[in-house]
């Protein structure tokens, strides 16, 4: 992290990080030499484990200084708080197999050929992942994508202990610090977040952009548009294409009022319980405002089709939180196409009896593998034409 934009983190036109200092562990130049040498083990992270090990160095888990102990660990799963009371949505773990690692060791992670940090075995215990589950998710089902993925890919026992960098994973696509992010933002406006996890398309820029007419955001605020690069769902387009999308629509649309990043987190489709974690991460980016749409982070089983959430449940339970994390929430506009007016929420369409057009996402998926013409109301041309190559 450079000077300027550490110096930028506390500046007072932004508002403060979740916990007033925006935490960072980067250990100095002159000590990584060091610390890499007091290391009596190592072990290698998976590709969530990266994503949680780099939020944590650059303070976007801020207050969080490291792996949760397993007070913590409790505490956030049985009622979405640490154990000091602060508001967490789920809980930030290291996970291992090895029976030979202990409290007291001292571990370097790896991750694909990279030493990213040094961290102090503090606790160690075996969780109950039932009851993890049904804490964070709400289930215990395996057709959860998070509850199979604590089942099936978490290992048998968890860490807690202290952090400290050495290096950020290397990705195809770079992700700007909670530093760097706010380093760029305006003194003393509103900043509107979007979060989203796949190609941007017309209907997206046009909520993200009408959000900041909003009437709870200020006149000359910004919307950073933050869409996580990291593992999702199996079915979601790559990381690297999907960033690919993102830096040609940003040169295409060029506008002054959007800002563009890119978050290297791990999607838990957690539904309320993740749209909790946005908005503390989203707050030690410099974020004031969340836009929060229907059913957010939802998912549905694959065998029945049942959603597991409800339409409103992220969205009413981030107006909850709101108040505590001193930020606001802006409802997801329900747009829709129409031929007469472009876009306008589904309720003025009804209102006025406007032919509205519809093209469903499998629609959208086979017309682009057909390689048939995506019409322009529905799809950024420059997107399209990522998309296509990839």
């Amino acid at each position: 992290m450079t000077a300027s934009a550490s110096a930028s983190a506390q500046r007072p036109g932004v508002i403060a990080p979740y916990g007033g200092t925006l935490v960072d562990l980067m250990a100095p130049a002159s000590e990584k030499v060091a610390a890499k040498a007091s290391a009596t083990k190592s072990l290698e992270c998976s590709d969530r484990n990266a994503c949680d090990v780099e939020l944590l160095v650059v303070g976007g888990f801020s207050p969080l200084r490291g792996f949760m102990h397993r007070e913590d660990y409790d505490a956030v799963v049985d009622g979405h708080r640490t154990a000091a009371g602060q508001l967490f949505g789920l809980p930030i773990v290291m996970d291992t197999d090895r029976e030979d690692i202990a409290v007291g060791d001292t571990l370097l992670l790896t991750y694909k050929g990279q030493d990213l940090a040094i961290l102090e075995v503090e606790d160690k215990w075996e969780p109950d992942k039932v009851v993890e589950a049904k804490g964070c998710y709400g289930t215990t089902s395996l057709e959860h994508p998070a509850v199979r993925m604590i089942a099936m890919e978490r290992r048998r026992f968890y860490l807690g202990g202290a952090l400290k960098g050495l290096e950020l994973p290397q990705r195809v696509f770079p992700c700007k610090t909670p530093a760097e992010v706010r380093a760029g933002l305006p003194d003393g406006e509103d900043v509107v977040a979007f979060q989203c996890r796949n190609p941007i398309h017309r209907a997206h820029y046009e909520l993200f952009t009408r959000a900041l007419h909003a009437q709870n955001v200020s006149e000359n605020a910004v919307v950073l548009v933050h869409p996580t690069c990291g593992p999702t769902q199996q079915d979601d387009i790559p990381g690297a294409v999907r960033f690919q999308t993102y830096e040609r629509l940003a040169a295409e649309v060029s506008n002054d009022s959007i800002r563009w990043a890119y978050l290297p987190y791990a999607m838990h489709m957690a539904g309320p319980r993740e749209a909790l974690q946005h908005m503390i991460i989203r707050r030690n980016y410099g974020c004031t405002h969340f836009i929060i749409g229907r059913d957010m982070a939802g998912c549905k089983s694959s065998l029945s089709g049942d959603d597991f959430y409800g339409p409103y449940d992220a969205q009413n339970f981030a107006k909850e939180c709101a108040p505590e994390l001193t930020m606001e929430t802006v409802p997801s506009l329900n747009l829709v196409y129409t031929e007469e007016e472009g876009y306008v929420t589904a309720e003025h369409a009804e209102a006025r009896g406007l032919h509205v057009r519809k093209l469903s996402g499998t629609q959208f998926r086979k017309m682009l593998r057909g390689g048939e013409e995506i019409p322009e109301w529905f799809a950024f041309k420059s997107v399209v034409d990522v998309l296509r190559a990839a």
